[in-house]
């Protein structure tokens, strides 16, 4: 009856161990404004990426009370160097950790300029159900009343919700909880930097109590056709920004440079000027895929409207911005070519 209760015993420690054993996530640091550094607080002159993952981890010693935490140094740049090697190194990484049983969730802490664009690069090549959490910074740990402790705080908090999962990739910042399609940088310095512009944000999470109150029914992460394992090169695809009084310059040079696709950020509905609508046309003749989409900050572009897409040969991208519909379109370009199969891309993710 003794060993009986001994061996009893031993396993109800051993499931309670194992029921409330911390959650495993690891950070992955690329650099940007939450790992910079200044010489004063109260001035707004920093280095962006001055401060190794480690020392970011350290100035929030309270995330360790809540999960098991490790840091990987990805990157440590300005999010306006980010490139295409980084965004590979990053998202294959990502995929490569979050394969593992002991692995429960993954943090990028970035920089906000590019943030919106590598978030949704994950979001369309990480196969996965596990939380991917972006999360970055306005002020420099350097600064009087630095948010990036705090935002650092909430997305690992985000990252070990339950609820998380499946939400395919997030951004965190000042308590708001965005999906990674629909997120985009709209103020360059305020705290409250970021919004999701058509749909609103997906949840809230106030000291580290998460709220979710929708999902993105677009594809992404594991619904994906895009596979990060089998991508090593992105084709070459340029954003044309568009106005009044415009021209054939950008187009002919995009062209030149041998694009393999275009995103044409018009005015109003993705509108054209007639100079550059030629020249389109004719980018479009010489085989390259031109996408519209509005240099405005909301809303969808829309077939059919003034200008005549099956006749010149144009797609539109639905509701995404043209750094969106970048990512997209280079993505799309890997693995199609047909513009029937790209236009229907663009309305799914």
């Amino acid at each position: 009856m003794t060993k009986l209760l001994k061996t009893v015993a031993i396993f109800t420690l051993i499931g309670t161990s194992v029921l409330f054993a911390k959650p495993n996530i690891i950070i992955l640091a690329t650099g940007g404004t939450i790992a910079g550094s200044g010489t004063s607080s109260t001035k707004s002159a920093y280095s962006a990426g001055a401060v190794t993952v480690d020392k970011l981890l350290a100035a929030v010693p309270s995330i360790n009370d809540m999960a098991n935490i490790k840091g990987e140094q990805i990157s440590n740049i300005g999010s306006q160097e980010m490139n295409n090697e980084v965004w590979l190194k990053l998202a294959k990484r990502a995929n490569e950790l979050l394969k593992r049983d002991d692995v429960d969730g993954v943090v990028i802490t970035h920089g906000t300029d590019t943030m919106e664009s590598t978030a949704y690069f994950l979001d369309l090549t990480v196969k996965s159900k596990k939380p991917i959490v972006f999360v970055g910074a306005m002020r420099s740990g350097s600064s009087m009343s630095a948010d990036g402790p705090m935002n650092i705080y909430n997305a690992v908090s985000v990252a070990i919700n339950k609820e998380s999962y499946e939400k395919g990739v997030v951004v965190v910042m000042n308590d708001e909880i965005h999906s990674a399609r629909e997120v985009t940088k709209v103020n360059t310095s305020s705290v409250n930097a970021f919004a999701s512009p058509n749909t609103g944000k997906i949840g809230t999470v106030y000291y580290g109590d998460v709220h979710y109150y929708m999902s993105s029914v677009k594809k992404h992460t594991y619904q994906s056709e895009f596979d990060i394992e089998k991508i090593n090169f992105l084709p070459r695809v340029e954003i044309i920004y568009g106005h009044a009084n415009g021209n054939d310059i950008f187009v002919k040079a995009a062209v030149a440079a041998d694009a393999k696709g275009i995103i044409y950020a018009g005015m109003g509905n993705g509108n054209p000027y007639p100079t550059t609508q030629d020249a389109l046309a004719q980018a479009v003749r010489e085989g390259v895929v031109v996408a519209r989409t509005s240099r405005v900050g909301s809303g969808r572009t829309n077939l059919h409207g003034e200008v005549d897409d099956e006749k010149l040969g144009f797609i539109v991208t639905d509701d995404l911005n043209a750094q969106k519909a970048r990512i997209l379109l280079m993505l799309g370009l890997t693995r199609i070519n047909s513009k029937q199969q790209l236009q229907e891309m663009f309305f799914n993710y």
